[in-house]
This record gives structure tokens, C-alpha cells and sequence, in this order.
């Protein structure tokens, strides 16, 4: 069920020091945002224009006004708007974006008008996705609207427990646009995720906890005191070196099918 395509490991990076760790791991993309402990929101304009300029792999942009649901006020899509058309003018590769109406559907209207400011950028749907009422009919959707992948973790936890549903979304995708698996990835399961789903793109943080370099520390003030979590570069590694290894035996096994 695996597809032959080359496979891509996208990271969703906290920070410019994630970013970088993960472009050293040999990540194919870095999907950049903030509070990732909170399922992301977009990063400060001075994150993405330093990110712009220190990365050579592709960099898109979470555009999440805020935590919680997708259902978004007139304020809010304004100022989704006006990142979008900040990304556009720094550089960026593309944006990550996702709104949802209160029924469960994508908000094709909202959502359109992020598309069409994003231009020649690319754009991913988020994992909004995984809140709709009717996958099936929300993937028409998001095509329909010119994204060119949908980042989900098929309404599960995590990918490995949504794989049944990511791979009923592949096949009916069928090359339309990417279905990129995303939520509790690593390099111990993305083999069996690929060969579950028949993806070719996939999403994971790939982080870890760095202690605090604080030599004085003040007690009582919990969320203070703490180091900060950062992409690693060799867990990047880890899982972008299980997916070269699946490639070489796609093409390995497609030789074989040749001669034979």
C-alpha cells in the first residue's frame, strides 16, 4: 500500500532553533508556529523573518489566531488575513491555515479568501480537519478550495490510531492533493504508518524537553522555572533515514518487478 514516491518528513517547529535543528536532521519542510504545547499558533513576525532568512528548506507558516476550536469571529480572520499577507511578503513557501463553520464543515468563504491572499504560496489545511462532521465531504472541500495537502491525524490522538481513516482519505484523495499524517509520529512507528496509510508526507514535532540553564531559581512560581522544548535534530534524522530506507526498497522491489 506504500506509495513509490519519495517520502517527506515535515517538522512542526517551535522556534528558529527548531527550525534549524530540524533542517540539520534533514527535514524536507519546516512548518513553523508558536506555542506548540497548545497545538500551535502563529509565530511573531520577527520568528518568521528570521526563520526566512537562516532556512534553505521550504518554510511554511501556521496562521492559528489562537488556541481552541476553528469557529472564528470577523476579528480574528481579519488578523489571519493580514499574517498570510505578511508570510507573502517575507518570503515564505507557504501557509498553513484551516476554519471551520459552527455545523462542522470548513467555512469555504472564510477560507477562500485566506487562499486567495496566499497567491503563488502553497497551503496546507490544518488539523481542523480532524473536527469536521463529514471527512468524506470536507476533503471535496478543501480540494475544491486549492490546497495542496491536508495535515490530519484521521480524528484520532494520534496518526497510528487514525490510520485506517488517513488511508480511506489517500485513496480518496487519489493524487488530488497530499493527506500528510500528523500526531504522535516518530521514528519507532512511521514505517508502519507508511506501509498502514499509503502516505507519502508526514508531519511530526520530533521534540524534546532542554533543561533550564537558570543557575539561580525561584521557588513558587510554577511555568517559570522550566527550559523549553526544542526540535532534535537527531530524532529528525531518525525517522527522515526509516523513510529513505522504505524508498530504497520501493525501488529496490520495483526493479525486481522488472526483470522479472
Amino acid at each position: 500500500m506504500r506509495n513509490p514516491t519519495p517520502a517527506l518528513l515535515e517538522v512542526a517547529a517551535n522556534s528558529v532553533a527548531s527550525a534549524l535543528a530540524a533542517q540539520e536532521g534533514g527535514a524536507g519542510r519546516v512548518e513553523l508556529c508558536a506555542a506548540l504545547e497548545l497545538g500551535g499558533v502563529t509565530p511573531s513576525y520577527a520568528e518568521i523573518a528570521t526563520a526566512r532568512d537562516r532556512l534553505t528548506i521550504p518554510l511554511y507558516v501556521l496562521i492559528r489566531p489562537r488556541a481552541g476550536d476553528f469557529l472564528y469571529n470577523d476579528f480574528e480572520c481579519e488578523v489571519m488575513l493580514r499574517d498570510v499577507e505578511a508570510c507573502v511578503a517575507l518570503g515564505c513557501d507557504g501557509v498553513v491555515l484551516g476554519v471551520l463553520d459552527a455545523e462542522g464543515r470548513v467555512d469555504q468563504a472564510r477560507c477562500r479568501a485566506l487562499v486567495g491572499a496566499a497567491g503563488r504560496l502553497g497551503v496546507t489545511f490544518h488539523r481542523a480537519f480532524d473536527m469536521v462532521a463529514d471527512p468524506a465531504q470536507a476533503l471535496e472541500a478543501v480540494i475544491g478550495l486549492g490546497c495542496e495537502r491536508v495535515l490530519s491525524s484521521g480524528a484520532r490522538a494520534s496518526a497510528m490510531e487514525g490510520a485506517v481513516a488517513l488511508g480511506a482519505l489517500v485513496q480518496q484523495a487519489a493524487g488530488r492533493l497530499v493527506v500528510m499524517p500528523g500526531a504522535g509520529i516518530h521514528a519507532g512507528n512511521i514505517a508502519a504508518l507508511a506501509q498502514a496509510t499509503g502516505a507519502r508526507e508526514f508531519h511530526a514535532s520530533a521534540k524534546r524537553a532542554l533543561p533550564s540553564g537558570m543557575r539561580h531559581r525561584q521557588t513558587g512560581l510554577d511555568g517559570m522555572t522550566t527550559g523549553e522544548w526544542r526540535s532534535d535534530a537527531a530524532e529528525v534524522h531518525a525517522m527522515v533515514s526509516v523513510l529513505q530506507d522504505l524508498a530504497a526498497r520501493d525501488i529496490a522491489a520495483s526493479a525486481q518487478r522488472g526483470v522479472s
